[in-house]
């Protein structure tokens, strides 16, 4: 322990020197413009575009690598080896170039150093290189030959796995190489929200499922009676080792060495050094061997949370998983689903509470679901390894291979997707060490009240029967728990933080959506709640993420008839995700046009607005904002209909517009409004006036920086005696009743 402990010291001591040496940390702390060689020492990375109030965040090019070379202008070249993180703000058409770039290959960029966020990072500062200054990459170096050939392996996966369906082409080349450039947000929020994330990193799964084609099951590695390839090949026991440590260090390189990759194939090492010096292997001391000499090697991994996962789930299957499958098969269980439930079980407890530190909050459903997707890993790992060794001499042989791998890499897909649309799929937890601390001790006491649980069967299935109505959360259950929809609702504002989303009662199962929020697990949830599962009509107010993010959360799972928008599609960026996002799923999308009247069951409604755009500009395109659809909606029939003017995002020069337009000539008093712009303080007074609405809902976030909905709004509303009802404190809100007797539920 001493030994390893000065060991740890001396090799931190050199690590940290490396980013604290050398003159790029003096230039850091002068902001200085420098020009400088780069070795890239990792794949290029996209950040993920985040939401930023109504826009999307722009997405940077992220590339880790070492400084060579650096010089001030005019100053003299300075020669150094220093770990930098290069931040590129590029425009979408030319992001291509850079995420192509192979780890090796050398740049000359012009940047910015600015110091590193947290002093203590590996990196000793950031290149913050702009669009305009570097329109491509400056290549001074090309990458190495393995890099090379590497890159054009993953590069044959992706282009055989072009023709697949939209899931199993951005999930495929993450479950084989880890390359998730494709996975869109919405996906990748499903799999957190479901706890299988480590699918998408590659990891010792991956590798065992090679390693075991390869040498055979790992308990008969040494025997006579060993199978694999190596032994139909006809491979001795020791030139098969050899040949496993070729396929790890290929699997290293093509798969890039993250930590969970360097782990899998520290492990699979020793175990192959096992096989060929004649050794008993024992997976324990191996597994701590190959964290031992992996956190001496690079001592950054100690304070890398994917690293720590890995190794507690892979302690975790070493330790507590077989005692848990012994367990579970003297109580009867089949062999294989009692393998499969110790192993979901065991890294899922273990794991947990660290999990709650990241992302505050705790999966109630990632044991079923990692269930549910494990026994459609290994066929896709396989035919994605398959699709992945054959396109580079036979394409349409890897394409037939990655289709068929496209089918499990559906259902993983569908599972994770289902799981986290539950509303009951996870609770909230303090997202801090003590929490996790607090997650642990409940973890083993459900452990020790599960094992004695079997001999009461009664209350196991009581215990069972409710876990299972507090995840799914039926909604006839919920409805006669919660009284949540109201029977007879006619229209209902979704709680979606700060975003819109309202849905439009249009018969048993149907409902005309506007706008999507800026969540999709939010307004998905939402839609289940109401018993939607037929969408005549989706209508995008305007292109602003918080009316769109949301849009794959309404399509999915739902039969939706079309996409009706505004005619002014701006901003471009998020006017394209909504024109690809309708194109993966077959729906066809259309422009409203004022005076515009549609009518499906007892639902009708009117688009007023905005105006079609004039040569010059003019009222309705002057922004996304006022270009937003309004529309005038009647639910029911005779005297009894329920009048509802939804305006958007609409600001007072627009509102005013709508006043004199001839399509709204004639604008009476409404039962509803949905104010406009989430109740900012940009509101036209005579519209309020004019409209005179008896109930007012504001969708809003709690806590939202901007401060709506705004005092004097409210105070407008209010006094042309409209009772205001806001999501941020009243939750969901659903409007039912007749014109002459409304009536409004909260949904929480």
């Amino acid at each position: 322990m001493l030994l390893c402990a000065a060991a740890a010291a001396a090799s931190a001591g050199l690590h940290g020197a490396d980013v604290r040496r050398g003159p790029v940390p003096a230039l850091a702390r002068e902001y200085a413009q420098v020009t400088a060689d780069v070795e890239l020492t990792a794949d290029p990375r996209l950040t993920r575009p985040r939401l930023s109030g109504d826009h999307m965040a722009p997405a940077a090019v992220l590339l880790e690598a070492d400084v060579r070379r650096v010089t001030r202008r005019g100053g003299p070249v300075l020669s150094t080896r220093t770990p930098v993180l290069v931040i590129v703000d590029v425009a979408a058409s030319r992001r291509g170039r850079w995420l192509s770039l192979l780890p090796s290959t050398r740049l000359r960029v012009t940047a910015r150093v600015v110091p590193a966020l947290d002093r203590g990072d590996r990196v000793a500062a950031a290149l913050r290189v702009r669009d305009g200054e570097e329109g491509a990459p400056e290549v001074v170096g090309a990458p190495s030959a393995p890099q090379r050939f590497a890159g054009r392996l993953r590069s044959g996966l992706r282009e055989a796995t072009d023709g697949l369906e939209a899931d199993a082409r951005a999930l495929l080349p993450g479950f084989v190489v880890g390359d998730t450039s494709r996975v869109p947000a919405e996906l990748d929020e499903a799999f957190k929200a479901t706890d299988l994330t480590h699918l998408l990193a590659v990891s010792g799964a991956n590798f065992t499922i090679l390693l075991a084609l390869f040498i055979g099951p790992p308990g008969l590695a040494q025997r006579a009676e060993r199978r694999g390839l190596a032994r139909r090949l006809g491979i001795p026991l020791r030139p098969t080792a050899l040949a496993g440590g070729v396929l790890t260090l290929g699997f290293v390189i093509v798969c890039r060495p993250d930590p969970s990759v360097v782990r899998a194939a520290a492990c699979g090492s020793i175990a192959l050094l096992a096989i060929a010096t004649g050794r008993r292997k024992s997976l324990i001391p191996a597994l701590a061997t190959a964290v031992l000499l992996l956190v001496l090697y690079d001592p950054w991994l100690a304070r890398s949370y994917g690293f720590l996962l890995s190794v507690l789930a892979t302690g975790a299957l070493l330790t507590l998983a077989p005692r848990w499958s012994a367990a579970l098969r003297r109580r009867r269980v089949p062999p294989r689903l009692a393998e499969a439930l110790a192993a979901a079980g065991a890294a899922q407890a273990v794991c947990a509470p660290v999990v709650a530190v990241l992302s505050a909050r705790v999966s109630l459903v990632a044991v079923p679901c990692n269930l549910l997707a494990e026994f459609a890993v290994a066929p896709a790992t396989v035919l994605g390894f398959a699709s992945l060794a054959t396109a580079q001499v036979a394409m349409p042989v890897a394409r037939a291979l990655a289709w068929c791998a496209g089918r499990p890499a559906g259902w993983i897909a569908d599972v994770a997707r289902t799981g986290a649309a539950l509303p009951g799929a996870g609770v909230d937890w303090p997202g801090s060490w003590p929490g996790a601390l607090l997650l642990a001790l409940a973890t083993v006491t459900a452990v020790v009240l599960v094992r004695r649980m079997p001999r009461r069967p009664w209350l196991c299935a009581a215990c069972f029967v409710a876990f299972l109505l507090v995840v799914v959360q039926p909604p006839p259950l919920t409805r006669v728990i919660t009284m949540w929809p109201p029977p007879g609702w006619r229209f209902t504002m979704c709680d979606v933080g700060q975003g819109d989303a309202t849905v439009l009662a249009a018969g048993e199962g149907a409902g005309v959506v506007v706008d999507a929020g800026p969540d999709p697990v939010l307004v998905d949830r939402c839609l289940r709640a109401l018993g939607i599962t037929r969408v005549p009509l989706v209508v995008l107010t305007h292109f602003h993420a918080d009316h769109v993010a949301g849009l794959p959360g309404v399509l999915r799972g739902r039969a939706v008839g079309a996409i009706e928008t505004t005619t002014f599609g701006e901003p471009e960026d998020q006017a394209e995700f909504v024109r690809r996002v309708a194109a993966a799923r077959r729906v066809p999308v259309s422009r409203a046009v004022a005076g515009e009247a549609r009518r499906t069951g007892d639902l009708a409604w009117r688009v007023l607005g905005p105006p079609p755009p004039a040569p010059g500009g003019g009222p309705g395109s002057e922004g996304p904002n006022d270009a937003s659809v309004t529309m005038l909606v009647r639910s029911g029939t005779g005297a009894g209909a329920v009048s509802l003017l939804i305006l958007g995002d609409l600001e007072p020069p627009a509102q005013r517009a709508l006043l004199r337009s001839p399509v709204a000539a004639g604008l009476r008093p409404v039962d509803v409004l949905k104010v406009a712009h989430h109740g900012s303080a940009y509101q036209d007074p005579d519209l309020i006036r004019v409209v005179a609405p008896r109930l007012a809902l504001v969708s809003v976030g709690a806590g939202n920086p901007y401060g709506h909905p705004a005092p004097s709004t409210l105070a407008a509303l209010r006094s042309t005696g409209a009772t205001v009802l806001r999501t941020d404190e009243d939750g969901a809100i659903a409007v039912s009743g007749t014109a002459g007797e409304l009536r409004v539920a909260a949904g929480d």
